[in-house]
């Protein structure tokens, strides 16, 4: 088989293994993202709450996520009211198992995102919204969020990179997305630099179209690239 014919062999295995990829890439930011909004309120509610939440943050963030994995996925195992709950069907399968550790992961750095996009939004804004009658909900809603969001999007958009990077742990518990399936081939062909480069380019592609829709919609939010109006000249 020549080179050519090898890489587009390869590429054609490996490519049945990026829905797989999207999936766990999807489900876990959503559900951490979710997370991280529930975090952040529970952070604002109480100094109890702030001490939890950063205490989260800490043992997520400091912790390497292979190892994480490997407490959901063999640890919780050995526990006796886990395998007696109704998540035990749930816990007991590679794909859920790897969700649950990639969303928990992803949730502590999205908090931290949002925290810190809530933290740069202007004292000015929210006062002149005080100033104008909104509720709390409507300040939220139309001042708050929008600044906040704007201002993590650049945060946001690496955190997502990272989790698509991540997603690649998922076949060290036997899940065949893109990574699983490349150790699979490297495995009977014995050709890792040829394979591993197309799962490389794979990942590559992938993460250029995320940050290009990103960067898209980064230039939308952002008020000074919207085309200023421009007033008709009078002739007196």
């Amino acid at each position: 088989m020549t080179e050519f014919g090898f890489l587009s062999e390869t590429f054609l295995t490996l490519i049945e293994g990026v829905p797989v990829t999207l999936t766990l890439v999807t489900s876990s930011v959503a559900i951490g993202g979710v997370l991280a909004l529930a975090l952040t309120l529970v952070r604002r509610a109480s100094t109890i709450g702030n001490w939890l939440v950063s205490a989260y943050v800490f043992v997520l963030r400091g912790s390497p996520l292979l190892v994480q994995i490997f407490l959901i996925y063999y640890g919780l195992g050995q526990l006796g009211f886990v395998r007696q709950s109704f998540l035990w069907p749930f816990l007991r399968e590679p794909y859920w198992c790897a969700i649950t550790a990639l969303a928990l992961n992803t949730a502590a750095y999205q908090a931290e995102v949002l925290r810190g996009g809530l933290n740069a939004v202007p004292n000015g804004a929210i006062e002149a919204a005080r100033v104008c009658g909104m509720t709390r909900f409507t300040m939220l809603r139309r001042i708050i969020l929008p600044i906040a969001i704007r201002q993590a999007l650049p945060a946001y958009t690496s955190e997502v990179v990272i989790m698509v990077k991540a997603t690649s742990l998922a076949s060290i518990i036997t899940l065949f997305e893109v990574t699983g399936l490349a150790y699979s081939l490297v495995s009977e062909t014995f050709r890792a630099f040829e394979v591993l480069s197309v799962a490389g380019a794979i990942y590559l592609a992938m993460n250029y179209a995320l940050t290009t829709a990103f960067a898209v919609l980064e230039r939308r939010l952002t008020p000074q690239s919207l085309p200023v109006p421009q007033r008709p000249i009078s002739v007196a």
